[in-house]
């Protein structure tokens, strides 16, 4: 078992999330440029005014576009950069739940039960909306890990703000999470939920210099 604190299981429906906006954020990015490239093209092309179809482009117009692109095109940096930023991580006697709005710790003593399910198991396409649908596709078949708490360190609605619905399947106190390995991570809560702990490597013996003299 990896060390406490050592491994970062990513958060592949946070990621799943990010994914789906930045193409959109990009997309609209490249529509408000060309816009106004398209704008200025008939401009230059037609010669007399009159005969121009589109609209003439002011400079104030101008301004806003090349800016409202300029700022969807930087937050689609951003968003590319934080999709990795959202993970569990173990550590000696509590689990991190980590986004780029989010850091919260859960004490193991705090976990009731934990388990494997798939996600199409716990969100049956049915009783969601297209729109989830959608979003839950590519991940259907993939297994999460349900933590089940005695109760929430905070307020439900708190997590609402800053998690997906997916992290939630009813109103108990839990959390879902569907990362890149779930067989290890759900061993090594199984293991902390019973023991309270994370146990550590035990220290490698070292070699004192009595020790070597008792061998010559």
């Amino acid at each position: 078992m990896a060390q406490p604190g050592s491994r970062k299981f990513r958060l592949l429906m946070y990621q799943r999330m990010i994914n789906r906006w930045w193409t959109v954020t990009l997309t609209l990015a490249l529509v408000l440029w060309g816009y106004a490239a398209l704008l200025w093209g008939t401009e230059y092309y037609f010669a007399d005014p009159t005969q121009n179809p589109l609209p003439r482009l002011s400079n104030t117009n101008a301004i806003v576009l090349l800016a409202a692109g300029g700022f969807s095109f930087l937050f689609t940096l951003f968003l590319i950069t934080i999709r990795s930023f959202a993970y569990v991580q173990l550590f000696g006697d509590h689990l991190r739940l980590v986004t780029p709005f989010l850091r919260l710790n859960i004490a193991y003593k705090r976990i009731q039960r934990v388990h494997p399910a798939e996600m199409a198991a716990l969100f049956p396409p049915r009783s969601i909306s297209s729109w989830r649908r959608d979003i839950l596709a590519p991940l259907a078949s993939h297994t999460a890990i349900v933590v089940h708490l005695t109760a929430y360190p905070l307020a439900r609605m708190f997590f609402d703000l800053f998690l997906s619905p997916f992290f939630f399947y009813d109103k108990t106190p839990h959390f879902i999470f569907l990362v890149d390995d779930w067989m290890e991570l759900s061993t090594a809560l199984e293991s902390a939920r019973t023991s309270g702990k994370i146990a550590r490597p035990k220290p490698k013996p070292k070699v004192t210099s009595s020790l070597l003299n008792n061998l010559k």
